[in-house]
C-alpha cells in the first residue's frame, strides 16, 4: 500500500509539474521558442496572486480571474514587444534575450519582494484531505491535477477545433506561406504567448498556495518544465501530461527508497528516458 501510495502521490505531484510545462510546450509548438525565462515567469505569476490576494483579500484561486488576464497581457505585450524581434533561423538571439529577461525578472522581483519567502493562504484548503480506498489524498493536489488536464484538454481543443487554432498551426508549419493568407504572424504569435502565460498564472498560484516561493527558484521550475515537456515528446500535448505524470512518479519513488533522492531520481529518470527515446516517449508525427 504504501508504494501504491507514493504512485498516486507521484500522479497527484506530476499535475503541477504539467502546468509548468503546458506554456513551454505551447510556445515551443507554435513558434520554436525556448523560454529561459519560463520559470521567473511562473514566480511572476505567483507573486501577482499573492498581492491580489493581500490588496484586495480574495481568496487564491478566486484571484485567477485577476492574475489569469493580467498574466495574457504581459505575454502579448511581452511577445509584440521584444521576442518577435529576436526570431528567425537563429535560435541563439531568443536563448539570450530570454535569458537577459529571467536576470531581469529575478532582480525586479527580489527589489519588489525581498528575498524572504513567502506563501499564499488559502485556508482549509490546505490540510483538506479525503479517502479513497485506504488512500489519503489531499484536496489541493487533487485540484491541481484537474486543473492540469482541463489545461492540457483545453490547449488540445484550442489547437484543433478552433479557428485561433489553425491559426497557431499554420504560421507554425510556414511562416510565410501562413503570412501570404492574410494571417498576421506577429500578432498570432503574441498570443500564443498570452496563452501560454495565461496557463503559466494558473502555474504560479498553485505553487504558492502548495509552497512557500521566492525570486530566486524560478530556475528549478524551468527544469521541471523542460523535463516534461522532453518525457513527453516535443509539441504533443497530451505527451506533455504523461511527461508531468513520469516525472512526478519517479520523484515519489525515490523519495519512498530515500528523501534525499527525491529530486535526483526525476533527473535519472529523465535522462534515462531520453537516452533510450531521443525525441520523447510521445513525439508529434508531422502530418
Amino acid at each position: 500500500m504504501d508504494w501504491l501510495n507514493a504512485i498516486v502521490q507521484g500522479t497527484l505531484l506530476g499535475g503541477l509539474y504539467v502546468l509548468f510545462a503546458a506554456g513551454l510546450s505551447l510556445i515551443f509548438g507554435v513558434m520554436r521558442l525556448v523560454n529561459i525565462a519560463h520559470g521567473d515567469l511562473i514566480v511572476l505569476g505567483a507573486y501577482l496572486g499573492l498581492t491580489v490576494t493581500t490588496t484586495v483579500g480574495l481568496h487564491p484561486l478566486a484571484a485567477l480571474v485577476i492574475v489569469v488576464p493580467a498574466m495574457g497581457l504581459i505575454g502579448y505585450a511581452l511577445q509584440r514587444g521584444l521576442l518577435n524581434q529576436t526570431l528567425g533561423d537563429d535560435l541563439l538571439p531568443p536563448l539570450l534575450v530570454t535569458f537577459g529577461l529571467s536576470v531581469i525578472l529575478q532582480n525586479g522581483l527580489l527589489e519588489l519582494y525581498t528575498a524572504d519567502p513567502q506563501k499564499m493562504d488559502a485556508g482549509a484548503l490546505e490540510t483538506a484531505s479525503v479517502t479513497v480506498g485506504g488512500l489519503t489524498l489531499g484536496v489541493l493536489p487533487l485540484l491541481t491535477f484537474g486543473f492540469a488536464v482541463a489545461v492540457i484538454w483545453g490547449l488540445q481543443w484550442t489547437f484543433y477545433r478552433t479557428g485561433l487554432g489553425r491559426a497557431f498551426r499554420a504560421v507554425s508549419d510556414n511562416q510565410d506561406i501562413a503570412q501570404l493568407m492574410g494571417l498576421n504572424r506577429r500578432h498570432i504569435f503574441g498570443l500564443a504567448m498570452a496563452l501560454a502565460l495565461a496557463v503559466t498564472a494558473i502555474a504560479g498560484i498553485l505553487l504558492g498556495i502548495r509552497t512557500s516561493f521566492d525570486p530566486s527558484i524560478g530556475g528549478g521550475r524551468l527544469i521541471f518544465g523542460f523535463e516534461a515537456v522532453i518525457i513527453g515528446g516535443l509539441g504533443n500535448l497530451w505527451g506533455t501530461l504523461a511527461g508531468g505524470v513520469i516525472l512526478g512518479v519517479a520523484q515519489t519513488l525515490g523519495a519512498k527508497i530515500d528523501p534525499g533522492w527525491q529530486i535526483l531520481s526525476g533527473h535519472l529518470a529523465f535522462l534515462i528516458i531520453l537516452a533510450i527515446r531521443p525525441n520523447g516517449l510521445f513525439p508529434r508525427i508531422a502530418a
